[in-house]
């Protein structure tokens, strides 16, 4: 069982990015747990903690940002690095993302070497 702790969470309200996501991670032999919106999310992680979240901004209800607070208010939860993979490409998205505790920001559509990068950058894969 020690070799599957590359447990991560995908977080988005839309099921045709969170799988195409997923499938990305896969390939990069990387596994993830899907929460299709924030109400999921917010679920699963209560009996959860990933190795790293990968992060969408724009969901209706609490949005990503607010996802983000409480990922970084939430003791056991502080540390896991946080992938926003986002369609908002504004400068100020970035800035508040980054200035929240988000380890890295994408792009969508996210390409897998950006993926890959930022899973890097995170310390999850070499």
């Amino acid at each position: 069982m020690d070799g599957l702790i590359m447990d991560g969470l995908i977080i988005d309200d839309n099921r045709q990015t969170a799988d195409a996501l997923q499938q990305m991670l896969d390939v990069l032999d990387v596994k993830a747990r899907v929460a299709y919106g924030s109400s999921a999310a917010i679920s699963v992680l209560g009996s959860f903690v990933p190795r790293f979240v990968c992060l969408d901004i724009n969901m209706p209800g609490l949005d990503g940002t607010e996802i983000l607070a409480y990922l970084r208010r939430e003791p056991r939860l502080m540390r896991v690095p946080v992938i926003v993979i986002t369609s908002d490409d504004q400068p100020e998205t970035r800035q508040r993302v980054m200035k929240g505790g988000a380890t890295a920001m994408l792009i969508k559509p996210a390409t897998i070497d950006a993926l890959e990068g930022a899973l890097k950058k995170a310390g999850i894969i070499n």
